[in-house]
């Protein structure tokens, strides 16, 4: 409903007018920013150490990158298991160590760059065979992870 108004506009009724859901306040927030940036760290350094200790040479496999994405999203599968299904895990776990960690440690935006870099370079071929096996590896990652995670839990319980 509308109000007449001079100008012939209709302003709403002040019963029509939604008062937007109250958002939570930022300091709620904070302890998630903080665990979350903290993780992100500590995953990012881990990677790094990895590609320090196993580096790909120009216009060579990025081998460290497809590894260090193949065994987080194992990681991931496990992790998710374990705080569903087993562990009634602190608010803070889930993103400190999945988002955090894992996502910190896991790369897409380097895949990515390394996949245009191995295709501008003129190696078409390796940079989608790339793009390709991280994507088909790390879905299979994740879901033999989960399958063996269950699995072992199942034969615990018994």
């Amino acid at each position: 409903m509308t109000v007449p108004h001079p100008d012939g506009l209709g302003v709403p009724h002040a019963a029509d007018l939604v008062v937007p859901a109250r958002r939570p306040p930022l300091h709620g927030q904070a302890p998630v920013v903080a665990v979350v940036a903290l993780g992100g760290g500590i995953g990012a350094a881990a990677r790094y150490g990895a590609a320090l200790l196993w580096p790909t040479p120009t216009g060579g496999f990025p081998w460290s990158t497809f590894w260090v994405n193949i065994v987080g999203c194992a990681v991931i599968g496990v992790f998710m298991v374990v705080i569903t299904d087993v562990w009634a895990a602190h608010r803070l776990v889930r993103p400190f160590f999945g988002t955090g960690v894992l996502g910190g440690f896991t790369t897409f935006s380097t895949y990515a760059v390394e996949a245009e870099r191995l295709i501008g370079a003129g190696r078409p071929g390796t940079g989608l065979a790339y793009l390709a096996a991280t994507l088909l590896g790390a879905l299979a990652s994740v879901w033999l992870a989960v399958a063996a995670a269950r699995r072992v839990l199942a034969v615990r319980q018994r």
